[in-house]
């Protein structure tokens, strides 16, 4: 029996369980806010369309009531205020680092053995704060974002080359922010075939820099953080976990050596299965990307600076 918690029943939260339990990911599924009545009420309404979509998987919901996680094989973190119009991710840092640390201690308590996918914002630091505050082996926790900007890239790549997005092959390194992640255009492909053969220089700049700003696009038209896409990412890092996958997804590691940087979760291609990260995929970069990286490493570094007072 599979069981997965999802700590935060906002929008994010509550769309990560959905998928979680609309694919049969898990044999249970705990949604847990601290909010009275909102992990209930919307883990209630998801299992209502049980008997319409003949969904197996039982979901239930809690208020702020940890034992009901016991016992969890795979953790998801979202707790934490969203971003609003103009708003940074790096700004949410003073109030979600309080919540990331209270969050995962509880965790813990009662799932020692848990591996935890971290959606929190900013993600690459909230991931970072709980390999510091969990002593937990690297491999056992993994930040979301690169999966949710790899899953943009491929979007906007498949508007340019008209195909079907199933088709495309596309990844994001680097840091979760705007200014951070760093899609590579070099290795995107339609069927194994270079886009590079398919789209102009131009056109493949402009994709990737909509990818950059694919969050704050989405924020500044719904007015709050986007949901369907961010919730559905953490579905597939858990399911890439829990089933043993082996699959090959962008995710905010932490980096001892890896691409020349030590001591931060950055965006990287990993193996995901049974164990977390099972293994950290160096591609060769030229120089270009090496110095982007190196430069959204910085940049990364910079934000885990204002982590001082949570640790």
């Amino acid at each position: 029996m599979s069981k997965v918690t999802v700590v935060g029943a906002g929008n994010v939260g509550a769309t990560c369980a959905d998928v979680l339990v609309k694919q049969g990911i898990a044999d249970e599924v705990v949604l847990l806010d601290i909010k009275e009545g909102v992990a209930e009420g919307k883990a209630m309404d998801i299992m209502q369309t049980a008997n319409i979509l003949n969904i197996n998987t039982r979901l239930v919901g809690v208020t702020n009531d940890y034992e009901m996680t016991a016992g969890s094989d795979v953790v998801v973190i979202t707790s934490g205020i969203p971003r609003k119009p103009g708003m940074t991710r790096e700004e949410l840092i003073g109030v979600n680092a309080g919540i990331v640390k209270s969050v995962t201690d509880q965790l813990l308590k009662h799932s020692p053995n848990a591996i935890i996918v971290c959606i929190s914002n900013p993600m690459d630091t909230m991931t970072y704060l709980i390999h510091k505050v969990s002593g937990l082996p690297k491999n056992r926790i993994i930040g979301m974002g690169g999966a949710l900007d790899s899953a943009r890239f491929k979007y906007y790549l498949s508007l340019g080359l008209n195909a079907n997005p199933n088709e495309i092959e596309g990844i994001v390194i680097g840091g979760h922010g705007d200014t951070t992640m760093i899609p590579l255009v070099r290795y995107a492909a339609y069927r194994g075939v270079p886009a590079t053969n398919y789209l102009p220089a131009e056109q493949l700049a402009k994709i990737a820099a909509d990818t950059m700003v694919g969050g704050a696009t989405l924020t500044k038209l719904l007015g709050t953080s986007a949901w369907y896409a961010p919730g559905a990412a953490g579905a597939q890092v858990v399911k890439a976990v829990l089933h043993n996958e082996k699959k090959l997804i962008s995710c905010s590691a932490l980096l001892d050596g890896e691409y020349g940087e030590k001591d931060l979760c950055i965006g990287v291609p990993c193996i995901l299965g049974k164990d977390g990260i099972e293994k950290i995929v160096e591609f060769d970069l030229n120089d270009e990307e090496k110095d982007l990286f190196h430069k959204s490493a910085e940049a990364v570094h910079k934000t885990n600076a204002a982590l001082a007072g949570a640790l």
